[in-house]
């Protein structure tokens, strides 16, 4: 009675200050142009892709329907961190509300759990087209579609609200400096003054469920591909199977390593350097590649983009 008297009595924090990516002038600078055009051409590769989906009928197909799903999640996944990365860049310290706060991570978790169930849709599509290739349309008929990308919508929604709820509920009573360029978990677990031993296992068992749950589905999809390559009989074919899936499988190899690593780690970690570098590599790094590997090297993608600009 007498300790939660204690910690009604503490001045709760009302606001955080964000380090940011890095203190020195000269180099948040050439950052800050880097950063921005970065986030520009991220906006401008995926606003492209979705068009010409949309306005294609020759792309209205399973895998074109969850590229244009992950097109609109990485606008949305960068809108919610490179502001606050390139507002910290202009300044030294970047002062936050608690709650503006809150809602970025609930925000930032949403989206990148749904990203790690849309790349397991995506796995198991491929493992569809080319391991059934004659029931392809049938297994990945469009109400299977709609049904894999809104599960993966809701499913990340409701990790995030479990996760975000935990947090907030937290006491922070000082010191509230955050080493990093936006709300994260870890650095927000680590300010806190109560105990989070609850909070923690919360956190570690959804990384668990979402992050390990969705690569496990993208292994083993990809495990089957392979098998089937290696028994495909013209080494054309398996050149044209292994071409539609190593791009995809490369860029989904580094976030998901990236990811586990930071987020998979039950106790709280203290914010570092390389924490905030290697979240530079799945907030902007991978956003900036996937369209380029998943669609732009595409022929579809390339014919249709002609026809747009009227180019033989």
């Amino acid at each position: 009675m007498e300790r939660s008297l204690e910690l009604a009595n503490m001045s709760r924090v009302q606001e955080f200050i964000l380090l940011g990516l890095s203190a020195r002038q000269d180099v948040r600078i050439g950052l800050f142009v880097i950063f921005m055009t970065l986030y520009l051409l991220i906006l401008l590769e995926n606003m492209l892709i979705i068009y010409l989906i949309c306005s294609h009928s020759e792309l209205h197909k399973p895998m074109y329907f969850f590229l244009d799903n992950l097109s609109g999640l990485e606008m949305c996944y960068v809108s919610v961190t490179m502001p606050s990365l390139l507002v910290g860049l202009r300044s030294s310290l970047r002062h936050v509300s608690f709650t503006a706060c809150i809602i970025q991570l609930f925000l930032f978790v949403s989206l990148i759990c749904t990203k790690c169930t849309l790349l397991a849709s995506m796995s198991y599509d491929r493992y569809v087209a080319i391991c059934h290739p004659l029931h392809y349309l049938l297994f990945m008929r469009p109400q299977v579609c709609l049904g894999l990308a809104v599960s993966s919508w809701l499913g990340g929604l409701l990790v995030s609200v479990v996760k975000t709820s935990c947090i907030a509920s937290l006491s922070y009573c000082g010191p509230n400096v955050l080493n990093h360029f936006f709300c994260d978990v870890s650095p927000l677990l680590n300010l806190s003054c109560t105990h989070v031993a609850l909070t923690e296992l919360v956190d570690f068992i959804s990384t668990i469920f979402i992050f390990c749950g969705s690569l496990l589905i993208a292994l083993a999809s990809y495990a089957a591909i392979g098998k089937a390559v290696l028994h495909m009989p013209s080494a054309a074919a398996r050149c044209k199977a292994l071409s539609t899936c190593a791009s995809h499988l490369i860029v989904m190899g580094i976030f998901y390593s990236v990811v586990l690593f930071t987020y998979s780690r039950p106790s709280r970690v203290e914010s570092t350097d390389l924490n905030k570098m290697l979240s530079v590599v799945y907030t902007v790094a991978t956003p900036t590649c996937s369209p380029i590997i998943y669609c732009l090297r595409n022929k579809e993608v390339h014919a249709v983009l002609r026809k747009t600009l009227h180019l033989r």
